[in-house]
């Protein structure tokens, strides 16, 4: 399994070892991407507004809710047509990654093109979403300062969980950025997750995010704040009986076999709904019921959880969740861990099935 993931994940290399003019122009937008005939397009300004809140991209991550500009350059206003937009995704300036057809095709261009001019120029562009702070480690100012805490957030959860379900090494971790619209996919696989989700990061230029900037982000990842163990949980919904309502909890670590980070110290702790009491509750770990806030939680501590391995909880309530008041909760681990510092790292655990 291990030189399969290694064969999977870094077989884009051979394909885009560099990021030069060649490289650029085997990107050109096809006619069936709205190439070739791109000025002829006709956009939709409400259709471009729908693309650009959606999660298809996260472009509204850099330049902004309402296109005003903040890491990345100020859109709304500025006169940009089909042929400009679509020439900015395909062969991109300065450190923005370079977007597929499939992930922004011609139309569509057309369509965030009038949505842009639908909207006045902005006298000042806005804010960035995440701001380097003084006494932040090297890897992270990196990380913040190249853009990509714009869309990860400075905890960088997403990729660190990728990270941590693979043991993740540098090779992989460079060609899961400069080859990611492939690369992920190829992950995803390995995973056992859905080959042909979407895709809303594109592939960075590592003439312009370079090797050794990665090497530090990556270090920072693994050394400072450590790779995010890949724990879930599900809630099942409830099943009726003579003593109340009871749920199943089903923890896992979605980790790949033999690879991935095992958790130790593991925490989950189940928010009781307002009005209901706790009959029975059963699993390996139980620590009982108290209160934080005013509400009543349950809490189990499983001493680690490897890759693939998986928990049942029970627990039993004297009345079922409600859409107002529903059985949920998180996962928290001592470790991995930061170097210094508390964890900030919590899995949400998705309200039971009504």
């Amino acid at each position: 399994m291990k030189k399969l993931f290694a064969a999977l994940l870094l077989l884009p290399l051979a394909q885009s070892t560099a990021f030069g003019p060649a490289a650029q122009a085997a990107q050109a937008p096809a006619a069936g991407q709205g190439g070739g005939n791109a000025a002829a397009l006709t956009g939709n300004a409400t259709n471009g507004k729908m693309y650009w809140e959606s999660n298809l991209t996260a472009c509204k991550n850099c330049h902004g809710a309402l296109a005003e500009g903040a890491f990345g350059p100020d859109l709304a206003g500025r006169g940009l047509n089909t042929v400009q937009v679509l020439r900015a995704v395909r062969q991109p300036w300065g450190i923005m990654p370079r977007f597929t057809g499939t992930q922004l095709s011609g139309q569509q261009a057309a369509d965030v093109a009038a949505y842009f001019a639908s909207m006045p120029k902005v006298a000042t562009p806005g804010a960035w979403r995440f701001e380097a702070k003084a006494g932040d480690p090297p890897g992270l100012r990196r990380l913040i300062n190249l853009g990509c805490a714009q869309c990860h957030s400075p905890l960088f959860q997403g990729p660190r969980g990728n990270m941590g379900a693979t043991n993740m090494t540098f090779d992989e971790f460079e060609n899961l950025i400069y080859n990611h619209t492939t690369a992920i996919h190829q992950l995803r696989i390995s995973r056992g997750g859905n080959a042909n989700g979407n895709v809303d990061m594109g592939d960075y230029n590592r003439e312009r995010v370079t090797p050794a900037s990665l090497r530090q982000i990556y270090n920072w990842a693994r050394d400072d704040i450590g790779f995010r163990a890949p724990m879930a949980a599900r809630i099942s919904k409830a099943q009726m009986g003579p003593t109340g309502a009871s749920y199943t909890v089903s923890v896992n670590n979605a980790g790949i076999q033999g690879r991935g980070v095992i958790a130790e110290g593991v925490n989950v702790s189940l928010a009781i709904p307002a009005g209901a009491n706790v009959v029975a509750a059963n699993g390996p770990g139980y620590q009982g019921t108290h209160m934080d806030g005013g509400n009543m939680v349950a809490t189990w501590v499983l001493p680690r959880s490897a890759p693939g391995d998986k928990a049942d909880l029970t627990i039993t309530l004297s009345k079922a969740g409600t859409a107002q008041e529903n059985l949920r909760g998180n996962i928290k681990w001592a470790k991995p861990s930061p170097r210094q510092g508390q964890s900030q790292d919590v899995v949400n655990i998705a309200a039971a099935p009504l």
